[in-house]
C-alpha cells in the first residue's frame, strides 16, 4: 500500500508546479511581457490614425482592456490553474470550447515571443550592424530559454532587474521631455494629444476608435499573469489583484509617454498619414529633434534588452499553457511533465517553435509583418471566449452562487463586444490566418472527440473548478 501511495505521489509531483511567486513577481512578468515602452514602435501609426489624439487612444484602450482584465480576475478565482483561458472556458463553456480557447491562445503565447525576439534582433543589428539580426535573435532565444529552464523564481529575479532598467530609461525620457517642454515649449497644442492636432480636420471619434484597434495590441501579454496561478503563494486573489494592477500601471505609463512625445513631435499627424514610411521611426525622430541622439540610443538599447525579456515572460506563459493542455491530454502528455516544479519539456517545445519562427522571420524583409498578423486574432478570440466563460459559469450554470448581473453579465458582454469589434477591424491577413488556425483546431478537436472513449475522458483533469492548490 505504501509503495503504491508513494508511486502515486511521485507521479503527481511530476505533473505539479512549484509555488514560489509573490505579487511583485506576477507584476514583473506582466509588465515584462507588455514592455513599459510598448508604444514606441506604434506611436507614429496611432498618431496618424487618430488625427493626433494619440494619448486619448491609450486612455480608451486601457478602459477597453479593463473589461478583459476584470473577466480574468473573475475566472482566476474559480479556476486557479496554469491553463488560463483554456481552463476557464472548459469550466464555463465545456471541454470543446476550452480546447478551442487554448488552441487560439497558442497563437498569442507561442508566437508573440518570436515577435519580441525579432524586435530585439533588429535593435541589436542597428547598434552592431556587423552581426546579422538572425544571430542576435537566436542568441536572445537561447539566453532567455536557459533562464526559464532555471526556474520561474530565478527568471523573475533577473526579469525584475531588466524591468527596473526599462523603467529608469522611461523616467529619463519623461524628465528630458519635461525639461525641453519647459524651456522651449510644445510643438503642438498642449491639449492636442487628447483632442487632435487639427491638421486632418475636426476631432473625429471614429478615428480614435479605429486607432484603438491597433493600440490594444500593446497590452497583449498582461493576461500571461493568469498562467502562473498554480505557482503563486497566497491564493488566486493575489493573481486577480496583479492582473488589474498591471493593466492600470501600463495604461498610466502608455498615456504619459505618448502625451509627452506628441507634444515634442514636429511632424503633423496629416504628414505622418501621407508619408507612412515616417510612422515607424516617429517616436525616435521626435526624441532626436527635441532632446538629442543620446536619448535615442538609450531608448534603442533599452528596447533591445527589454524585448528579449518580454519574450522570456511570453515563453514562460506559453510553457504553462502547453503544460496545462498536455496535463488534460489535449496535447501530448509528455508536455505535462515537470522537473523540480519546472515544466521543462513544455518550455523546450515552446522555445523550439519560437526559435524557428523568429529566425525565419529575421531572414525575411516582411517577416515581422507576417508574425504580427498571425498572433493578434488568436489572442482576441481567446479573450472573447473568456468573456463568454464568465457568463457561462456564473449566469448560466450558476456555479458561483447568486448572480451579479453587472459583474457576471454586463461587463463580460461589453468586453466581448469590444474584442469582436477589434477582430473586425483587424487586417485581412490576420483574419484569414486566424480563420485557418481556427478551422485546424476544429479538425483536431473532432478527431480527438472521436478517439476518446468515455473512460479516457474521465481519466483527464476534471472540468470543475480547482482549489488554490491547483487540485
Amino acid at each position: 500500500m505504501s509503495d503504491g501511495g508513494t508511486t502515486t505521489r511521485e507521479a503527481d509531483e511530476r505533473h505539479r508546479l512549484r509555488r514560489s511567486l509573490g505579487f511583485r513577481d506576477l507584476v514583473v512578468y506582466g509588465l515584462l511581457f507588455i514592455a513599459p515602452m510598448a508604444p514606441v514602435g506604434v506611436f507614429g501609426t496611432l498618431d496618424a490614425k487618430s488625427h493626433g489624439a494619440v494619448a486619448l487612444v491609450y486612455v480608451v484602450a486601457t478602459i477597453a482592456m479593463a473589461f478583459t482584465a476584470f473577466s480574468y480576475a473573475q475566472m482566476v478565482r474559480v479556476v486557479p490553474q496554469a491553463g488560463s483561458v483554456f481552463a476557464y472556458a472548459r469550466v464555463g463553456l465545456g471541454d470543446g470550447a476550452g480546447f478551442i480557447a487554448g488552441w487560439m491562445a497558442m497563437l498569442d503565447y507561442v508566437l508573440i515571443p518570436a515577435v519580441a525576439y525579432l524586435f530585439s534582433g533588429i535593435a541589436m543589428e542597428a547598434l552592431v550592424p556587423e552581426v546579422s539580426r538572425w544571430v542576435w535573435t537566436a542568441l536572445a532565444v537561447v539566453v532567455t530559454t536557459l533562464l526559464n529552464l532555471w526556474g520561474v523564481r530565478a527568471a523573475a529575479r533577473v526579469g525584475f532587474l531588466v524591468l527596473a532598467m526599462e523603467v529608469v530609461v522611461l523616467l529619463v525620457f519623461v524628465v528630458a521631455a519635461v525639461v525641453v517642454l519647459a524651456d522651449d515649449g510644445a510643438e503642438r497644442g498642449w491639449l492636442s494629444p487628447l483632442s487632435g492636432d487639427g491638421t486632418q480636420g475636426a476631432f473625429a471619434l471614429s478615428a480614435v476608435v479605429g486607432a484603438v484597434s491597433v493600440a490594444v495590441l500593446s497590452y497583449l501579454g498582461f493576461d500571461a499573469i493568469a498562467t502562473f496561478a498554480e505557482e503563486v503563494t497566497g491564493g488566486s486573489a493575489k493573481v486577480a489583484r496583479a492582473l488589474l494592477f498591471c493593466l492600470a500601471l501600463a495604461g498610466v505609463l502608455f498615456v504619459a509617454q505618448t502625451y509627452l512625445v506628441a507634444l515634442l513631435e514636429p511632424v503633423s499627424s496629416a504628414r505622418l498619414a501621407a508619408e507612412p514610411e515616417r510612422q515607424g521611426s516617429a517616436f525616435y525622430d521626435a526624441v532626436d529633434a527635441s532632446v538629442g541622439t543620446w536619448l535615442h540610443d538609450l531608448v534603442a538599447v533599452s528596447k533591445a534588452i527589454g524585448a528579449a525579456f518580454a519574450a522570456l515572460a511570453g515563453q514562460a506563459a506559453a510553457g504553462r499553457l502547453l503544460f496545462a493542455m498536455g496535463r488534460d491530454r489535449r496535447l501530448p502528455r509528455a508536455l505535462s511533465r515537470t522537473d523540480s516544479g519546472v515544466p521543462r519539456v513544455a518550455l523546450l517545445v515552446s522555445a523550439v517553435i519560437t526559435l524557428v519562427a523568429a529566425v525565419w522571420a529575421a531572414q525575411r524583409d516582411d517577416g515581422l509583418d507576417h508574425l504580427v498578423s498571425v498572433v493578434d486574432v488568436g489572442a482576441l478570440t481567446a479573450f472573447t471566449l473568456l468573456h463568454a466563460s464568465v457568463v457561462g459559469w456564473f449566469a448560466v450554470r450558476r456555479g458561483g452562487g447568486p448572480v451579479s448581473w453587472w459583474r457576471h453579465v454586463l461587463v463580460p458582454v461589453l468586453g466581448a463586444v469590444i474584442t469582436v469589434a477589434v477582430i473586425v477591424e483587424a487586417s485581412r491577413t490576420a483574419q484569414v490566418v486566424g480563420g485557418i488556425w481556427l478551422v485546424a483546431g476544429l479538425v483536431v478537436l473532432t478527431l480527438q472527440t472521436r478517439r476518446r472513449s468515455p473512460a479516457t475522458a474521465r481519466a483527464g483533469t476534471d472540468t470543475g473548478p480547482a482549489d488554490d492548490d491547483g487540485r
